[in-house]
């Protein structure tokens, strides 16, 4: 007896293993996956304008990676005692113009990086609600604690979306030729919408991006996560604490379906080989004095050795930092 309807998954065209760079943009779904994939050692980028939820947003980052060198002083703006940048997430305050600066551009070299070489973009959309800073005329990607009273919020149309990346996606194919989008519409309720808002927003986002799909069919694939919490996973135990995000649990459930439908047996392989070294990295014992602890850290570096000289090319670096 089936006790879900299980929501089937597409037949990509293609997969994905531990040699293709992956460049990922959109909401806090977004970092959720690809916090695994990295956690796996793929060559990967995270948002580098930190969480976006709004597809207007989303193109505005990648025109930047593509046509921007840095961002700049007079690309910033204060509130308080905080400088930011209204193109991204509050992750990148802080008290100077020097700091804020930085902490920009360093992951905006990152990712202008990561576009050039990327071969698979994941961009998840996760509401159609869009706020508009009244002195810029111009989309934010998020609103840094400002008086609402200083944007006007409004929703996008389905067309909006649609012409605003017709647009834009041939200067991105340009930009990079090898470049695959997966798109994907974040299971993650706006609750402030109320609930028929939230279904008006994401019917907007599904609509929107199935009419891209197939005005690139060769280029843009759709992974259906929002489907899979919505008619799998239908019950509260699958959400965090608020009733809006997904669980860990949640979470994990995506992750095996993403595995199956995107990656290719090599990487299966490698990720069932790192699982014993990553869960002795996640451990973390009472007493690090112990003679139980100076054991495991040499077998942990044992392991490691053997892991590096098996798979010499996998981004190593991610431990380190």
């Amino acid at each position: 007896m089936k006790l879900i309807t299980e929501v089937a998954l597409p037949d990509y065209p293609f997969s994905i293993d531990h040699q293709n760079s992956i460049l990922m943009m959109g909401s806090c779904f977004t970092e959720n996956v690809g916090q695994v994939l990295e956690n796996y050692l793929f060559p990967i980028c995270i948002n580098p304008f930190g969480i976006t939820y709004n597809p207007l947003s989303v193109k505005k980052g990648l025109e930047a990676l593509i046509d921007r060198e840095a961002y700049q002083a007079k690309d910033l703006d204060q509130n308080q005692d905080l400088w930011f940048s209204f193109d991204h997430d509050t992750g990148f305050s802080s008290g100077t113009p020097g700091e804020t600066l930085e902490n920009i551009n360093k992951s905006f070299q990152e990712g202008k990086e990561a576009l050039r070489r990327a071969e698979y973009l994941f961009i998840t959309w996760g509401t159609a609600w869009v706020f508009h800073s009244r002195t810029k005329g111009d989309v934010v990607c998020n609103c840094h604690k400002i008086p609402a009273d200083q944007f006007t919020r409004s929703r996008l149309s389905t067309r909006e979306i649609i012409q605003s990346y017709e647009d834009f996606l041939p200067r991105l194919f340009q930009f990079n030729p090898k470049l695959r989008i997966i798109q994907t519409v974040s299971p993650v309720r706006h609750w402030k919408d109320g609930a028929h808002g939230n279904q008006l927003s994401k019917a907007t986002l599904l609509l929107a991006g199935e009419a891209l799909r197939e005005s690139f069919p060769e280029k843009i694939f759709y992974f259906p996560s929002y489907e899979i919490v919505m008619d799998e996973l239908r019950d509260y135990r699958f959400y965090a604490g608020d009733m809006l995000h997904t669980s860990d649990q949640a979470i994990a459930y995506i992750w095996e379906k993403f595995n199956r439908a995107f990656l290719n047996e090599k990487s299966r392989k490698i990720i069932g080989d790192l699982e014993p070294f990553l869960k002795m990295r996640r451990h973390r014992p009472m007493n690090k004095e112990g003679d139980a602890y100076v054991k495991m850290i040499k077998t942990r570096k044992k392991m490691q050795e053997h892991l590096m000289k098996k798979y010499p090319d996998l981004n190593w670096k991610k431990l380190e930092q």
